[in-house]
């Protein structure tokens, strides 16, 4: 099993939940319609990876995420994380109106930061996304349409959410395709001072 860093200790998520289409000017950005419903996909343990990949079969595209760790039904933990896109299957999937996961749940799919404790109030988390040394992607909680626990409340009206399991709450606009050596930071802060951050290559 994958695992993830939080207070010093390595975790299993036994899942990741996502939050699609999260963020209006994101759904803008890709032409999608403004959801009645919280668009709700699954990626497995096997998506789990400390490696940042172009390609999978075709190329990727990132998505800058504000992640949440589940202990005992709550929030324990906060972190950054990729959401990685096959865009072009994923494109063909929505037209044909077939599931995602072809292009959302393949393995390497979901990258993290460490994850780190967290009881503060919700509505000041934000992101920050660079890619060499640009600022490519920043939002947060305030912006989302459905925020943090609503998401929750949402999720755990059909879905147990397990010790350890992760929530993805959707990205803000700035997605784009992923270029062989481009350097990533990752950064989640609260009112302004940074929680956690993390950098990768992508090979």
């Amino acid at each position: 099993m994958n695992v993830v860093r939080f207070h010093d200790c390595d975790v299993q998520p036994g899942k990741v939940v996502c939050i699609g289409r999260n963020y209006v000017e994101h759904i803008s950005e890709l032409s999608n319609e403004i959801p009645e419903l919280m668009v709700v996909f699954v990626k497995p343990n096997s998506s789990i990876s400390d490696t940042l990949r172009a390609r999978h079969g075709e190329p990727l595209h990132y998505e800058g995420e504000i992640c949440f760790l589940m202990q005992e039904g709550h929030i324990a933990g906060v972190g950054f994380g990729l959401d990685l896109t096959k865009r072009e299957l994923q494109s063909y999937l929505k037209r044909k109106g077939l599931p995602w996961e072809r292009s959302k749940a393949f393995d390497g799919s979901a990258v993290f930061s460490p994850f780190v404790p967290f009881d503060g109030d919700l509505a000041d988390l934000t992101l920050e996304l660079q890619i060499n040394q640009e600022r490519i992607q920043s939002g947060g909680v305030e912006q989302m349409m459905f925020p943090p626990l609503k998401i929750l409340a949402e999720l755990e009206s059909f879905m147990t959410l397990a010790d350890g399991d992760i929530v993805m709450t959707g990205t803000p606009k700035g997605v784009g395709e992923i270029k062989p050596g481009d350097h990533f930071l990752g950064r989640i802060l609260y009112r302004d001072t940074l929680l956690v951050q993390k950098e990768w290559t992508a090979i």
